[in-house]
């Protein structure tokens, strides 16, 4: 059992609320526009850390990390981008790869729109945590916490981490 804290579009914001859940985790999955190397630094001492660049990220962070990342946690198949498109309506660098061979579960961000939705045609689970940053138009900070157990991706939790302005 595997217990994951996903988080997105940091860009450059970290503070102690994202820190207490990532201690509770087991990984973090970061899904791009990290926006500076302090963010995956602070999270990576905490726990191990996977993550891929985001438009906004500069050539120190896109040295670090990918565009993106497909890896096995415990049985399941993982893809992360940080633009990837919803079920339907995948982006274009994706696309094809994707159909060609889908992954259990698809993980993006870029949005800032929270999103955890079914692809029944591909058979995937595809899911956007949203923004915990301070800059862009999403109003709430969110992050999504579940448990990979085996074949199984369960116990999904949204994570609000109050109003973007002002915290919690």
């Amino acid at each position: 059992m595997t217990r994951i804290l996903l988080l997105s579009d940091t860009h450059g914001h970290m503070d102690e609320a994202i820190l207490k859940y990532a201690e509770a985790a087991d990984e973090i999955w970061h899904a791009g526009d990290i926006g500076s190397l302090s963010v995956t630094d602070q999270l990576a001492t905490v726990k191990p850390l996977k993550a891929v660049y985001g438009n906004i990220d500069d050539a120190l962070v896109r040295g670090e990390f990918p565009l993106d990342l497909r890896f096995r946690c415990e049985d399941v198949d993982v893809w992360i981008t940080h633009i990837g498109g919803y079920p339907g309506r995948y982006s274009q660098h994706v696309r094809e790869l994707i159909r060609e061979n889908p992954p259990k579960l698809f993980i993006c961000g870029h949005s800032h729109i929270l999103k955890v939705m079914n692809d029944a045609k591909l058979g995937l689970l595809h899911m956007n945590p949203g923004a915990c940053g301070r800059l862009g138009l999403h109003s709430v900070r969110t992050m999504l916490r579940f448990v990979i157990d085996g074949q199984d991706i369960k116990d999904l939790e949204v994570i609000e981490l109050g109003n973007r302005s002002k915290g919690k």
